[in-house]
């Protein structure tokens, strides 16, 4: 048995993602090999080949992946998978991305975003937005996975000497282009791998307020993230948002200021190792998760903070 990862990268430097990807992998059991499709992407190869357990590294290394169109890269992985059992991909944009166009050209299911692994093909997966875990298993003769992240601990970035080997296949499908991107740049740690998340509600009221989140983040070294509330009303731009259709988070410490706690924001972050909410109703449903709850007036509560900090 044999199992196949896509790797997470931007042709620099291997994802935080694609190592917890792999401890799913490892669960699962059998020979790993991580596929790195890219343009320029030697670093990553590298990279990959030093990570713990896996063994061979397998390298597209071509201006046709060069920002990973899913519609290039797809056609790719799924020839790939035809000799492995599993292919695994972090549940990311690329990942979501990717994945599905896989499953259909190898005509199998899809399980997605698994947090834990019972066996080789039984697998554990949140519904209803986390509030059920569904144990699903799957007879296909190549299972296509997505990973939850912050279900599984990552592996470490060292301690392997894989074997590196170049591949040949894909082809430009026509289908896409890359026109443009425009990258939001922060001090701050990304959102999804930050040890500590600072969140904005619509309590914080306007986008200008969201200035208090970010003078405590700094001081904590925090990423700052929003709930889907704060981002539909203008607040903060879509890629701070944290939840079931945003980023599903698991810091060890969580702030959430001004946020009620609505079903759909509580499945991206109730993984969080401690939990603390600001909220000046004391019937938020944030409070049912909270291991921590302060009652009050954010803009009373926030200051105060950041003195005592």
């Amino acid at each position: 048995m044999a199992i196949l990862v896509l790797a997470e990268h931007n042709n620099a430097a291997l994802g935080a993602a694609t190592l917890n990807t792999l401890a799913a992998a490892q669960q699962i059991g059998g020979d790993i090999h991580v596929l790195v499709a890219g343009s320029a992407c030697a670093a990553v190869a590298e990279a990959a080949a030093k990570v713990a357990g896996v063994a061979k590294v397998l390298v597209a290394d071509s201006a046709t992946f060069a920002h990973q169109l899913p519609e290039n890269v797809a056609p790719l992985l799924a020839e790939l998978g035809k000799g492995y059992s599993h292919v695994l991909a972090a549940a990311t944009t690329t990942g979501k991305n990717v994945l599905p166009r896989v499953a259909a050209l190898l005509d199998v299911d899809q399980i997605s975003e698994i947090v834990k692994v019972e066996s080789a093909d039984t697998f554990q997966r949140p519904i209803y937005a986390g509030n059920a875990i569904a144990t699903v298993q799957s007879s296909a003769a190549i299972k296509v996975i997505t990973v939850r992240g912050t279900g599984f601990d990552a592996v470490a970035a060292t301690g392997g000497s894989a074997a590196i080997e170049a591949v040949s296949g894909g082809s430009d499908a026509g289908l896409s282009a890359f026109v443009g991107e425009e990258l939001a740049k922060s001090e701050r740690p990304e959102l999804t791998a930050a040890k500590v998340v600072v969140s904005g509600g619509r309590g914080m009221q306007n986008g200008e307020n969201f200035a208090l989140l970010y003078t405590l983040a700094d001081k904590l070294g925090a990423a700052v993230g929003a709930s889907r509330a704060a981002v539909d009303a203008g607040f903060v731009p879509n890629d701070m948002q944290v939840g079931q259709t945003g980023k599903i988070v698991a810091p060890e410490l969580y702030i959430a200021v001004g946020i009620s706690g609505a079903i759909q924001h509580l499945a991206g972050m109730k993984d969080s190792k401690v939990i603390v909410a600001i909220n000046k109703d004391e019937e938020a449903p944030i409070f049912q998760v909270a291991d921590y709850g302060l009652v009050g007036d954010l803009f009373e509560a926030l200051p105060q903070l950041q003195q005592a900090l």
